[in-house]
């Protein structure tokens, strides 16, 4: 049973694939990583697990490969050198459209926040550099923040704990399944952004209440969305 009554105060973000292009970088830094490594993957197989933390995600690779969890010595090396080759190859593109989404969110009055499954220190400054004064570490959930991750509720259930709204007066933006499912289990409205590969139904099967092609289809559609499609939720 979805909500029936919307009252935003806060709009929840994902980051990689939603305010940065970031996706291709983390899957080929992956996929490069997984291959050294002696494990079975697929570049479609990180557009799946977006969202996750990089332990499940090595962990899922080792249970695939050698039917076990990796080790954490295993787990430190492959995290490092899956790192290092991600910040070789991204180049902090931000998304199309993104900009002018956070920028009509602000305008409306309503919290922005950041709930991701990245690690990545540098997070603060990189959104200072791209969206000045629209997020704040106070109201930022990431690896450091969650035991389990999506596509369990947990991270965003944190993000409404930091904003101090409940499910109904928030909103998420996400582009992966596994980000929808973990905010749709939270019992929020579930906005998805489709910058990736994956076909629409995987995000539409994930649950997702709205779906748009692209940020800038979603920066277009934004009045809209508030003018009309939040009064009621059927």
């Amino acid at each position: 049973m979805r909500l029936t009554a919307l009252t935003p105060k806060a709009v929840l973000f994902d980051m990689d694939g939603v305010l940065y292009d970031s996706m291709p970088c983390h899957a080929r830094a992956w996929l490069e990583t997984a291959i050294a490594h002696g494990l079975q993957a697929t570049a479609e197989d990180f557009y799946l697990f977006e969202g996750r933390t990089g332990k499940s995600t090595i962990d899922e690779l080792f249970l695939r490969t050698f039917r076990r969890n990796a080790s954490k010595e295993e787990m430190l090396s492959i995290s490092e050198e899956k790192t290092a080759r991600f910040n070789a190859l991204n180049s902090e593109q931000v998304m199309p459209g993104a900009v002018e989404v956070v920028r009509q969110v602000k305008a409306s009055g309503l919290q922005t926040l950041i709930v991701t499954g990245s690690g990545q220190h540098s997070l603060i400054d990189r959104l200072d550099r791209h969206f000045p004064g629209c997020f704040e570490r106070e109201k930022m959930v990431t690896a450091f923040d969650v035991v389990i991750g999506k596509p369990h509720p947990e991270p965003y259930l944190k993000g409404l704990q930091k904003a101090g709204v409940s499910a109904c007066e928030a909103l998420v933006v996400e582009n992966a399944p596994m980000g929808v499912q973990a905010a749709v289990s939270a019992g929020i409205f579930t906005i998805a952004v489709n910058t990736g590969p994956l076909p629409d139904s995987i995000l539409l099967d994930a649950g997702a209440d709205l779906l748009y092609p692209d940020m800038l289809s979603l920066a277009a559609d934004w009045s809209n969305i508030t003018a009309n499609l939040l009064k009621s939720v059927d």
